[in-house]
């Protein structure tokens, strides 16, 4: 887990980007700086939350004097982080205290662990891993880059998501079960069994309604 000592600014400008900013300001060391906008420069013009917005293009000193982690919900957030990446950019992973992370267990650099978050012993989450209000993961269960996890989600041991899955909130996924990379979990879905990649699922037990989607 990356220290948070230099100051954070939050990729995007929405509703959940203020959420992340307002968890963020809950862990011990980290102070929020401001957010970051990279498709509408006149969001710039007003502060968000009474914090200054930067358009992505104008930040430079800040690339080397902060950290940054997204606060985009959907799975195509790498869109943003990347262009954080290339210019060197470094990413910080936040972890409610509420959600202890256990020794056997490792976060990827830009992942969220949001309040009340259970991660059980040996899991892997990759880089930019979002995982919502009170949602469990199980022991020996990884979880790719990009991930979404929606919240109260019970996602049971020995699974493997792939990267940039949406799992809608409420969502049940039993043990050993592989979902395939941009796949969405319908919310309240019961996954009972493997499910391929580029497709949604919904129901009790999940059955697949939508093939070649990108995620969510």
């Amino acid at each position: 887990m990356l220290p948070n000592d230099k100051p954070l600014l939050i990729l995007g400008t929405g509703l959940f980007a203020v959420e992340i900013a307002d968890l963020a300001t809950e862990i011990p060391g980290v102070t929020v700086a401001g957010f970051v906008e990279n498709m509408d420069r006149q969001k710039c013009a007003q502060p968000l939350d009474g914090k200054p917005v930067h358009w992505i293009d104008d930040l430079n000193e800040q690339l080397q004097t902060h950290r940054f982690v997204c606060g985009l919900g959907t799975t195509h957030r790498g869109r943003f982080t990347d262009q954080i990446a290339s210019r060197g950019g470094e990413f910080a992973t936040l972890v409610h205290p509420s959600a202890p992370v256990p020794a056997t267990s490792s976060l990827g650099p830009g992942t969220i662990l949001n309040v009340g978050v259970i991660i059980a012993s040996h899991t892997i989450l990759g880089a930019h891993v979002c995982v919502n209000r009170g949602a469990t993961i199980g022991h020996h269960t990884r979880l790719d880059d990009f991930v979404t996890i929606g919240p109260g989600v019970n996602l049971a041991g020995s699974c493997h998501i792939g990267s940039a899955v949406y799992v809608g909130i409420g969502a049940t996924i039993i043990d050993h079960i592989k979902i395939g990379a941009r796949s969405v979990v319908g919310a309240g879905a019961v996954v009972t069994a493997e499910v391929p990649e580029r497709v949604l699922v919904v129901g009790v037990p999940a059955k697949i309604v939508k093939r070649d989607i990108e995620g969510k």
